[in-house]
């Protein structure tokens, strides 16, 4: 039942109080198309009844399917101890510390979260943290065009497509100019890239690897980035960054990255986890929450927010975005994650996520007709040209319980026979060869 406080009287106080005659006055500005049809709702149920139909609900849904899709959200294995450790009630009921006496551990956790998350990707400060990987691309956009004055964006569309539109529709009434660079059968032109940035160029959005799977070395870019003083962001996938060349490697200002493969289920799309974190250049442009670690006036060691440049804090108009809701739990179980699996533990789960990979992409471009779209290396994800259109053959592969991968003619017109597939450590040969077999067979 819905808790009401408030008795007749009180609330005819109320609306005397601020000057209307009913309950329903407060809504006179919604228009009788906007309004609600009906309130015919169904009866309620017992808890016995509401649990016997969820449960049958979620048995609706395809648990047992072998997939292969990715792009940019993948099945990696959680540790038991991921769920065990942040499913703690002083964790997962915390709200933001702002009461630093008070929020002492969950402090300390997004501290070791900043550690760990700028040690893997080579950075020199994080926050914790933003939304999901879109969101983090956004803000970090927003911080370039902050610290330059200037509008100018350009994005290599082999950038996530997904993410992309993200941006298209936060930025829609901010007067931002895309410049989009086109990818070359799925590789992110570089040459392109460096000819686009100028002087009036705010910032430069890639991605490593790219949406395609292909790995870049952007550190002669970044170097034109520099020169033009445009700020050089760049997505990251953190299981692969064990393994990769870091974005602080490559000179990059700014790295983001989506958290989700550290620890988070897929879920149905979320919660999810936006990783930022940038150079010491470019912190006091960084949104959300960044802890600091400190001294007492005794020497204990403490931790504090720093940095804090909300609207809250007397910025007002130069305040950066107000990432008030806790994701810092999200945070926690991606430091759980990595705490668990440890150094040789994600370093391992990348190279089985990338062996496989590769060992998927020979076994199926022994097929008659399909062919890899993209030239060069790859990580654990790679792109297809297959002799027909992608969605059909979506379409059989799933209804025999196999997603075979992601249409790339959703997001690119020209690669409607485009067909982007992924692997994980959870990913076994055995799987990798039915998979062959069926499309061989889905290709006949």
């Amino acid at each position: 039942m819905p808790y009401v406080p408030h008795t007749e009287d009180e609330v005819r106080q109320m609306l005397a109080t601020i000057g209307v005659d009913s309950v329903e006055d407060l809504f006179a500005e919604i228009t009788e198309d906007m309004r609600p049809k009906s309130y015919d709702l169904p009866a309620g149920l017992s808890e016995m009844e509401v649990l016997s139909k969820l449960e049958s609900m979620a048995a609706k849904n395809a648990t047992d399917r072998v997939s292969f899709l990715g792009a940019g959200f993948y099945d990696h294995y959680i540790p038991a101890a991921v769920d065990a450790l942040t499913m703690r009630g002083e964790f997962y009921t915390a709200y933001t510390p702002y009461q630093p006496e008070a929020s002492q551990g969950t402090l300390q956790a997004i501290f070791e979260y900043q550690t760990a998350v700028t040690r893997l990707l080579g950075m020199d400060c994080a926050n914790a943290s933003v939304y999901d990987g879109g969101t983090a691309l956004y803000e970090a956009l927003m911080m370039a065009v902050r610290k330059t004055k200037r509008r100018k964006i350009i994005v290599s569309e082999a950038l996530n497509p997904i993410y992309r539109v993200m941006l298209g529709s936060y930025t829609s009434n901010l007067d931002m100019e895309f410049v989009t660079v086109p990818h070359k059968d799925g590789m992110t032109d570089i040459e392109g890239l460096k000819t686009a940035i100028d002087g009036e160029t705010a910032a430069l959005l890639v991605q490593n690897p790219n949406f395609f799977g292909s790995i870049n070395d952007f550190t002669d870019l970044f170097t034109v980035c520099r020169e033009n003083k445009a700020v050089s962001i760049i997505s990251s996938y953190p299981v692969l960054q064990t393994l990769l060349k870091t974005p602080g490697d490559m000179g990059a200002d700014i790295a983001v990255a989506e958290g989700q493969s550290l620890g988070l289920p897929l879920s149905f799309g979320g919660p999810y986890l936006g990783i930022m974190t940038c150079t010491k250049k470019m912190v006091r442009q960084m949104p959300g929450r960044i802890v600091g670690r400190t001294e007492d006036s005794q020497g204990r060691t403490g931790y504090v927010l720093t940095l804090q440049a909300r609207e809250q804090h007397i910025r007002r108009q130069k305040a950066t975005s107000n990432i008030c809701s806790n994701q810092s739990l999200c945070a926690l179980r991606a430091l759980v994650h990595m705490c668990a699996l440890g150094e040789l533990g994600m370093k391992r789960a990348a190279r089985l996520s990338i062996e496989r990979a590769h060992i998927c992409a020979e076994r199926l471009t022994a097929i008659d007709g399909v062919e890899m779209l993209t030239k060069g290396p790859f990580g654990n994800e790679f792109a297809l040209s297959l002799p027909v259109n992608a969605f059909d053959v979506i379409a059989k592969l799933t209804a025999r319980g196999f997603v075979p991968g992601f249409p790339l003619g959703k997001y690119y017109a020209s690669l409607e026979n485009g067909l982007l597939v992924a692997c994980t450590e959870k990913t076994n040969e055995e799987q990798i060869g039915i998979f062959a077999e069926m499309l061989k067979g889905a290709l006949i």
